[in-house]
């Protein structure tokens, strides 16, 4: 199986980043050609094959980076297969469950008819840019939720409808 997919994510202090990332390399072993590229710098998608599309979780609101990306290329993202991903809880919910999409990855999905979404366990640790990232961390509040044996899988699971053409 060969192909080129983006994982374009949106994030304020990289824990979004490194989940992409860790997708793109499961993605890498499974054969197929993966670029983890911030949503922002992205101008086009034409070159993939199908889209990963994350953001970060703020205040119910995924990352501005990811919905504009979406807007952006959505007649794009139409035509290809397309896999999206939250990332926010900063507590253990999204490893126990599974957790809905907020409203406005709902309505993402539902307009570009999206395999699936999911939502991993966030991150915000000491040294977090923004106001409010600071009042959760004095709250103490923070930490790394994010569950990288869980987000592994999932990344295979789209490699393997890839694979299977799904």
């Amino acid at each position: 199986m060969t192909g080129n997919v983006l994982v374009a994510y949106g994030t304020t202090n990289g824990s979004t980043a490194q989940i992409a990332e860790a997708i793109a390399d499961v993605l890498r072993k499974d054969g197929l050609t993966a670029d983890a590229l911030p949503a922002r710098n992205v101008a086009s998608v034409s070159s993939y094959d199908a889209v990963v599309v994350g953001g970060g979780l703020y205040a119910g609101r995924w990352h501005k980076d990811a919905r504009s990306f979406v807007r952006r290329h959505g007649r794009a993202l139409a035509q290809r297969p397309l896999w999206l991903f939250s990332s926010g809880p900063l507590d253990p919910s999204a490893s126990e469950r599974d957790i809905p999409p907020v409203p406005g990855v709902q309505k993402v999905m539902t307009r570009l008819d999206a395999q699936e979404h999911v939502t991993f366990g966030g991150c915000l640790e000491e040294g977090a840019k923004g106001w409010v990232a600071g009042m959760i961390l004095r709250s103490g509040k923070g930490g790394d939720f994010r569950d990288f044996t869980a987000i592994e899988e999932w990344a295979g699971r789209v490699a393997a409808e890839m694979a299977g053409g799904d």
